[in-house]
């Protein structure tokens, strides 16, 4: 009797447990990630233009039963307004802030298991690339009052391939072709290889360099002198010949008291150096029988003389270790055409590892670039910890699921999923100070300013999620002052906007004085951490860039500050009144000031741009990257009197894919970015050197009527810089992939005047910047970019794909960057170094498959071709 008491009562728990299994909100994480989604891009070609249709698939797997109310699938992706079905769909895709978006089942919506469902939905902007997908899918569970109860990570989750015309082109504007091997070919048979005695031996190229007869042996008995004062930069470069050699060169403070023919050593020194009228950072070079004079007008001087005599050195080298290291006579003389030579680098959208921004200030010095701009707040993320304001790093620098955009908490983008300080993905993570400024130290030692950024009045989420919890956190404790002090918004402000980013509430409110006094917080702090690194900040930016057009119109502060300060007149100009009131807090700490190219200019009632004469003779430099909806912008900031810093999106943004194969990751709403694009710009002449509008229209025509820069303007060119936002960027290998080769054409328009920059006839300008790059490309593979397979342990830099096509039975094959080898296969299997190698047009049948190598074994992405 007992026993069967105890079977009873088994099987009525166990009919419990199933009769739980199936009520919402009830679902083991084994069970739910057998939900399997799809999702596939249908089509760019729509009507109207300029839109996509995309659709989900859900496979339902698992033993749950997906009903109208149980679930709701979360997701990120490149942020695009959502268009409502044209037919009813079982589901919809609804937008809810930046690039964060739900599928919400409708009312009728049922997945049993064992079942699937498509729901289709449409979009706004083409998506052409794998990096736009959805991407950071999770489900949510909910129970049967609709509080949330479950959160999984999808796990089966399959992006299907971009193939056709209609996936990877824009619609009916966009007049690229759909990229192929034969597209390549072609474009490619404008390139041919050259000598070696023609290559670029350093890059960027130095002012003047002549060759003599000779060569010097640079061994382990090579002895290495400094100057007083040069002590870094002899370190740096005995440390940089060890691993060349392996031999630690002896190094001596001082001089060398002789001057015999057999001195055989490595003289750092600093004296008068003048170059093109150019003294900072200007050095001479000379290899001869004694071996190497390095003279710099300054430290930097130096230590971009020793960056040439690295580059110098035998690519061989850098492969293979060796004793020796033959060094030809050469003498050098050189100095910078720019003394601003950036990279902004954002580590706020995708966390960048401390180790992986040192691998880049490596890049950029050995290129010679001498400032950073460190991107270290945005809307998805606060990057460095702030004494005082723990939350900064606590909330705003974490992303998780929240339940709604009311949440003190940063939601999930770019992927980062539901999980806060999820270390396998990039959404959650900062530099403790201690880290801050080791970074600082890595980079001043190169002769790398990093100049820190805090983006305000837009771009604030994670400062104003991180305030509002500061703000919750000591209401609840009663302490009414310390949560209003660094308060960043109006509580009651109702304003509809939508930001580049689609977010719907990343703006400060510029009415509050709390908010000025959490920027003076902010900066304070930083100043701090760089006197503890040994230097002084100086100069920096206040972001300013992409307030939305709606911000603040519904904010009662914003109306009682206009009422009393009726000379704002309009919403629109806001942003001025916040840099206006800004500006001496900052100038009053000894800063000079950067920012965004909105920090110089005012909006008219219709939304247009106009330089602003108010801050010219202050020490503001707006940066410039608007040249694709406001083609001369540039121009006029710099003939308003403006010292300008130029960021042409359409040469000089890394995070631009290098082409429209759907496979290669980047961004594309400024067009396509490569290393060709990197090296063709010319400042002062900024028109002829863009040559096509995002859609690949030529832009020539978008030049008539727009202003010219004066000449007596390009004194007040300081510099330029290249930009590195992280939206697509998941990590140190795909961060160095969109950096290299890009960083080496950058680095010569920041450096080098170009012979072919002010010419005017179109013919001699195309030969000559044909040959040019013809010149420029072989000495990227040939000689510069193998050295990167091994130093710092390897950098992960992209090899341009072949061009292949078969015509009469004949393989034909090149590639755009000149000197890397071509191999291919017939069989199938993936070309290898030892694979055949391609060097004339030769009989291939089958499908064959293609890939470029460079002298390390580097390789492309494989190229496939079909023989008839």
């Amino acid at each position: 009797m007992k026993q069967k008491l105890l079977y009873y009562q088994f099987v009525f728990l166990f009919i419990l447990t199933l009769a739980a299994c199936s009520r919402s909100g009830d679902v083991t994480q084994e069970q739910a990630q057998k939900i399997g989604v799809s999702w596939k891009l249908v089509s760019n070609f729509t009507e109207p233009d300029g839109g996509f249709d995309a659709r989900f698939v859900l496979k339902n797997s698992s033993n749950i039963t997906l009903d109208a109310a149980n679930w709701k699938l979360f997701f990120n992706m490149s942020p695009r307004p959502i268009q409502s079905n044209k037919t009813p769909q079982p589901a919809v895709v609804e937008h809810i802030n930046g690039d964060w978006y739900r599928i919400v089942a409708g009312k009728d919506f049922k997945l049993a298991p064992g079942d699937s469902i498509t729901i289709n939905y449409r979009g706004t902007e083409g998506v052409i690339k794998e990096t736009d997908a959805p991407m950071g899918l999770y489900f949510v569970f909910y129970d049967k009052e609709g509080k949330e109860k479950d959160i999984v990570e999808v796990t089966d989750y399959k992006v299907e391939p971009f193939t056709t015309k209609e996936q990877i082109l824009r619609g009916k504007r966009d007049l690229r072709q759909v990229p192929t091997p034969a597209t390549r070919y072609a474009a490619n048979l404008k390139f041919s290889r050259v000598g070696e005695e023609q290559l670029h031996k350093i890059i960027p190229t130095p002012v003047s360099m002549k060759a003599g007869e000779g060569t010097f042996a640079l061994s382990g008995v090579t002895q290495v002198f400094y100057q007083d004062g040069l002590e870094n930069e002899a370190k740096y470069l005995i440390g940089k010949l060890k691993t060349l050699t392996g031999a630690d060169l002896p190094i001596q403070a001082g001089l060398p008291q002789t001057s015999a023919p057999d001195a055989n050593a490595i003289i750092l020194q600093k004296g008068a150096v003048n170059v093109k009228g150019i003294t900072a950072e200007a050095y001479k070079l000379n290899i001869d029988a004694k071996g190497v004079a390095i003279t710099g007008a300054d430290a930097a001087g130096v230590f971009y003389g020793v960056q040439s005599l690295l580059q110098l050195v035998p690519t061989e080298a850098y492969l293979k270790e060796t004793p020796s290291l033959g060094l030809g006579y050469v003498q050098i003389e050189d100095a910078p055409r720019f003394h601003f030579r950036s990279m902004h680098l954002d580590v706020a959208r995708n966390f960048q590892t401390k180790e992986s921004v040192k691998r880049i200030l490596d890049l950029l010095a050995s290129y010679k670039l001498n400032h950073m701009l460190l991107y270290i707040t945005e809307d998805e993320g606060w990057r460095v910890e702030i004494d005082g304001l723990p939350e900064l790093t606590e909330v705003g620098a974490q992303r998780q699921h929240t339940s709604g955009m009311a949440a003190s908490a940063l939601h999930p983008s770019y992927g980062s999923g539901p999980f806060a300080k999820d270390k396998s993905k990039y959404g959650s993570g900062y530099y403790t100070k201690a880290d801050f400024i080791e970074i600082l130290k890595y980079a001043n030692e190169r002769h790398i300013k990093i100049i820190p950024e805090l983006n305000f009045p837009g771009h604030a989420l994670a400062a104003i999620k991180s305030m509002e919890a500061r703000y919750e956190k000591f209401m609840k404790e009663g302490k009414e002052k310390e949560a209003s002090e660094y308060r960043l918004i109006d509580p009651e402000d109702k304003s509809v906007y939508l930001s580049a980013q689609a977010y719907k509430n990343n703006v400060v409110s510029p009415a509050r004085p709390s908010t000025y006094h959490f920027y003076e917080k902010v900066v304070d702090e930083i100043t701090k951490l760089y006197q503890q690194a040994g230097l002084t900040l100086d100069t920096f930016h206040t972001g300013g860039d992409e307030v939305a057009d709606g911000a603040w119109t519904k904010s009662p502060m914003a109306a009682k500050l206009m009422k009393e300060h009726p000379e704002i007149k309009s919403y629109r100009n806001m942003q001025t009144y916040f840099f206006r009131n800004l500006l001496p807090l900052l100038e009053k700490r000894k800063l000079k000031v950067h920012g965004w190219e909105e920090v110089a200019l005012t909006k008219t009632e219709q939304g247009a741009y106009l330089a602003n004469p108010e801050f010219v003779g202050h020490q503001v430099v707006p940066y410039v990257w608007n040249n694709v909806y406001d083609v001369d912008l540039g121009n006029r900031l710099a003939n308003a009197g403006y010292q300008v810093v130029l960021c042409n999106v359409t040469n000089f943004y890394f995070d631009m894919s290098y082409d429209n194969d759907p496979k290669e990751p980047g961004l594309y709403w400024g067009g396509f970015v490569d290393t060709r694009d990197n090296w063709l710009f010319s400042p002062y002449n900024m028109f002829r050197t863009t040559e096509e509008t995002s859609m690949g229209k030529p832009m020539k025509e978008e030049f008539a009527g727009k202003q010219a820069m004066k000449p007596e303007a390009r004194k007040n060119v300081i510099g330029v810089e290249c930009q590195l936002w992280c939206e697509t960027i998941k990590g140190r290998e795909m961060m160095e992939y969109m950096i290299l080769p890009k960083l080496f054409g950058f680095s010569e328009s920041a450096w080098t005047e170009r012979n072919w920059e002010n010419v005017t006839d179109d013919a001699s300008f195309k030969k000559m910047t044909d040959q040019g790059w013809n010149v420029f490309a072989n000495s990227i593979a040939q000689r510069h970019l193998p050295r990167w397979k091994t130093i710092n342990g390897g950098y992960n830099y992209r090899l341009p794909m072949p061009g292949a096509i078969v015509e009469g039975g004949m393989l034909k094959a090149n590639t755009e960057l000149p000197g890397l080898e071509i191999r291919y296969t017939t069989d199938g299997s993936e070309p290898t170094v030892k694979s055949a190698l391609y060097k004339d047009p030769v009989k291939a049948a089958g499908t064959i498959k293609l890939k470029a190598f460079d002298m390390a074994g580097w390789a492309s992405r494989t190229s496939e071709v079909a023989a008839q």
